[in-house]
């Protein structure tokens, strides 16, 4: 069986891992292209790895060695990228958010489905053992009743995320959708409307702390979701309760509990897994065979719906309704 020749478009803080990985540790990947708009350190990563360097992902797109283009740039870039693609028959793993609108969204997944490539979306924390575990809990709960998300992590050292031209969005948009997925995931039903509040504490042109309420189709369950980016203590908190016990555990600090009453006994956990080493190995498995994914472009269009829907709440200060895909 032959190998899968790689190309990566943006090779900073996050997809230099997906360089590292698709170089060092997947045997079916081969990286052959590498473009970054910091040309100096892009060159020297190509070099120092072996590839070809292009200094705009647009020559990285039609380089007839790249079968499988990783996406791991700004959002507003996702739309292009996609059309490229699909013009060129190449499958694509994106980054999360897949877009930074619903309807640029929906563009997405329709050029996607119409060229008929493959295609994976890193949301990462549906590869993630504890969210697993947890998934796996439920099942003996009983009927879902509460369910409460929440992300914090330091104030990021990424300048563009607070160019709303260049982010498209805030927290609610570039992390929040991590939650919005897990919503969906965990709870096995569509959310239907969403309330939600913002604040900008230290970022300027973009929110970064929200509180979302949401409301899930055909469940009773109340759902939160909240978030900070203004945090030096980073979590990952999920707190899952049905009818029968509680689940509470954490997926960055790998820690998770059932609760029955007033005992808790350990959640029985995997050893951890480096999240986007298993994203490449389910786009490679997915690529040279057409094994199932845990992520598709669907699920990246339904979060980033929730979060618009959810920064249009912020905006009106009323509930709204998230559009379907």
């Amino acid at each position: 069986m032959g190998t899968i020749g790689v190309g990566v478009i943006g090779a900073g803080k996050h997809g230099e891992r997906y360089l590292r990985h698709a170089h060092r540790d997947v045997d079916a990947l081969v990286v052959a292209a590498l473009a970054r708009r910091d040309h100096a350190a892009g060159r020297a990563q190509a070099a120092a790895i072996g590839c070809v360097y292009h200094e705009t992902w647009e020559a990285l797109v039609d380089d007839p060695a790249v079968e499988l283009v990783i996406v791991v740039v700004p959002p507003t870039l996702h739309l292009a990228i996609a059309r490229r693609a699909a013009a060129t028959g190449k499958a694509l793993l994106i980054e999360k958010p897949l877009a930074t609108s619903g309807a640029d969204a929906r563009e997405i997944v329709a050029i996607v489905r119409r060229a008929g490539i493959r295609a994976v979306m890193a949301h990462t924390l549906r590869w993630n053992a504890v969210v697993h575990a947890v998934a796996a809990a439920l099942g003996d709960l009983g009927p879902l009743r509460a369910l409460g998300l929440t992300q914090r992590f330091e104030p990021s050292r990424l300048a563009w995320l607070d160019r709303p031209d260049e982010s498209g969005g805030g927290m609610l948009l570039h992390t929040g959708v991590h939650c919005f997925d897990l919503v969906r995931f965990l709870a096995g039903a569509e959310v239907a409307r969403v309330e939600c509040a913002t604040r900008t504490t230290a970022t300027r042109r973009t929110e970064d702390n929200f509180a979302a309420l949401l409301e899930l189709a055909g469940s009773e369950a109340l759902v939160t979701v909240t978030g900070s980016r203004d945090s030096r203590g980073r979590a990952g908190l999920i707190d899952a309760a049905g009818t029968e016990g509680e689940v509470i555990a954490d997926h960055q600090q790998n820690w998770g509990w059932v609760v029955r009453g007033l005992e808790r006994s350990a959640l029985p956990l995997p050893a951890p897994i480096p999240t986007v080493l298993a994203v490449l190995e389910s786009a490679a498995a997915h690529v040279e065979r057409g094994a199932p994914i845990p992520a598709s472009l669907e699920d990246g269009a339904k979060a980033v719906l929730i979060a618009e829907a959810c920064s249009r709440s912020a905006e009106a200060g009323a509930r709204i309704d998230v559009e379907p895909l």
